[in-house]
């Protein structure tokens, strides 16, 4: 038969085991100070009012600061080996630290994954991590420019970025190469052709990139919108794209 001090003894077992030992600083501040202590005169008195306090600080809301992993591996749009990350803590540690991709910044782990000797190091294949991704989601876009179906219009650069803005993307246009032909209008006939222009990444890397002029028009005068339109090949407006315009891939 358990007594009741065995029974006391095994709740405080068992209390102490669930409890989980916590880092929580909170910084109080009296409500009401209490007196000051007089010399050689006797302690005063503390009343009920000077045990309230106010919450100053509570640690675990306050915004912590961002620590530096050094990467273990390639992580494509992220970095390759050697490189150092600047995050959060929680994201550090749950995507990075834990999945074994990354150590903590320290000087043991910078002198193992960032020293390397110059003449083994292979040249990067990209100009950038994010290089690659970029290339790929820009080869599968289709870029509709959307030009004025009444107004004369030439098409030019800035009517080529303004239309990468629209779909997400921030091409500026010393990198927009456009094609060898003048493209002018309005003229329908261009509304059931295709062709690309060229993207420079970092100065370095070079992609194609499909694009198709929709002529823009209010009421009578507003063409009938085809569903799923970009899923469907189209002509190529200059015969020497082409080949080029078969090979590149269209979404799905």
């Amino acid at each position: 038969m358990l007594s009741s001090t065995n029974l006391y003894k095994s709740f405080n077992i068992v209390q102490n085991v669930l409890l989980q030992q916590t880092r929580n600083t909170f910084v109080l501040k009296r409500r009401y100070p209490p007196p000051l202590h007089k010399k050689n005169g006797k302690l005063p008195k503390m009343k009920a009012r000077h045990f309230i306090y106010d919450l100053v600080q509570d640690t675990n809301v306050v915004k912590q600061p961002h620590i530096s992993v050094i990467l273990k591996t390639f992580v494509q749009g992220v970095g390759k080996e050697g490189d150092v990350l600047t995050l959060s803590h929680n994201v550090a540690y749950k995507d990075y630290i834990v999945p074994g991709l990354a150590v903590y910044h320290r000087p043991e782990n910078a002198e193992k994954y960032q020293q390397k000797d110059q003449n083994t190091l292979e040249e990067a294949e990209f100009s950038s991590p994010y290089a690659q991704r970029t290339m790929g989601c820009l080869s599968r876009l289709v870029l509709q420019i959307t030009m004025n179906k009444l107004e004369p219009w030439i098409l030019e650069k800035w009517h080529v970025r303004v239309s990468f803005r629209k779909a997400g993307f921030v091409v500026p246009e010393e990198a927009i190469e456009m094609p060898s032909i003048v493209i002018k209008g309005p003229d329908l006939s261009l509304q059931e052709k295709e062709f690309y222009v060229t993207v420079t990444i970092n100065k370095t890397e070079k992609v194609n990139v499909r694009c198709r002029i929709h002529h823009w028009a209010t009421g009578l005068d507003r063409l009938e919108w085809s569903e799923f339109h970009w899923k469907k090949p189209l002509e190529a407006l200059i015969p020497e794209q082409a080949e080029v315009l078969e090979k590149m891939p269209l979404p799905t």
